[in-house]
């Protein structure tokens, strides 16, 4: 299957499939929730980085319970309770909880809205596997733009290889997992051994930045370093350029998320509020301009 203008092998689809709907899920509750449900919480624990990744834990909040059901457990509960427990995860801050209307024209739109309060479901594997492609390419692609890895002239690349010379190989790819990000993206573009799939924190990537670069940078220059910073001037994303005004980026380390080949000008325009741009050259101090 075809995701973005990347080429997306079976095993990992069906790797996706599992990702975006286990087959026992969690349910964030406050205690006093719980047991107006009459849901019996569980200790919370550790889970994959993937599962991290579609629940967006980050924004659920650390002293609540969970509950973990499978699909029908979940439809064994009185639909005013599923109606409660699934507006309390939109209220918790956890992800995989979608709008009806988002999906009337993939899915049952009759069989979404008795799900649960008619306007939100929650995803199970009963629902995915018939759609899978339809369902996955739509998750996918929600909030990215088409990779343009085809875009960039073959000039381009081979100049590029010299400073880069992963770039071309990483960009149009998925990683195997939640756990790649920007900066590991950009490291590994530019040869660093072991970063391709790991999660570089944001110290390491600091740390390589004030090593193996010099301040300042030409969007038209391949390696050149773009770097997001927020008021505190911690960065929050990063990406390379190609040359030719292309560049390599990923836009967080989710499952979900394709090191992909975008216009700078695109990446520029997308960037979030309260953010400001620096450049960096990849090389020696005296070889940057």
């Amino acid at each position: 299957m075809e995701v973005l203008g990347i080429v997306v092998e079976p095993s990992l689809l069906r790797r996706w499939a599992r990702w975006l709907a286990p087959e026992r899920q969690p349910f964030f509750l406050t205690t006093r929730e719980a047991a107006e449900f009459g849901l019996a919480p569980e200790p919370r624990c550790e889970v994959s980085p993937e599962l991290r990744d579609t629940y967006e834990l980050w924004n659920v909040p650390g002293d609540l319970a969970v509950v973990r059901l499978d699909e029908q457990a979940f439809h064994g509960l009185p639909r005013p309770v599923r109606a409660e427990l699934v507006r309390a995860q939109l209220r918790h801050g956890r992800g995989a909880v979608a709008a009806v209307d988002d999906w009337a024209d993939v899915l049952d739109a009759r069989g979404l809205r008795e799900q649960a309060d008619g306007q939100h479901f929650v995803w199970w594997p009963g629902m995915v596997e018939p759609r899978r492609e339809a369902v996955l390419r739509r998750v996918v692609t929600d909030g990215h733009l088409p990779c343009r890895r085809t875009s960039v002239p073959a000039d381009v690349w081979r100049a590029a290889a010299s400073v880069l010379p992963r770039a071309r190989e990483l960009s149009g790819t998925f990683a195997d997992g939640s756990g790649a990000n920007c900066f590991g993206t950009v490291m590994a573009a530019a040869g660093v051994p072991h970063a391709t799939e790991r999660w570089i924190q944001l110290d390491a990537f600091e740390g390589w930045l004030a090593t193996a670069c010099a301040d300042g940078g030409r969007d038209d220059r391949p390696g050149t370093v773009l770097v997001w910073r927020g008021t505190d001037l911690s960065s929050r994303h990063a990406a390379v350029a190609l040359g030719g005004g292309w560049a390599l980026h990923k836009a967080s380390q989710s499952w979900a998320s394709p090191r992909q080949v975008l216009a700078i000008d695109d990446l520029v325009r997308t960037a979030p509020d309260g953010v400001t741009l620096h450049r960096y050259s990849l090389g020696r101090p005296d070889r940057a301009t």
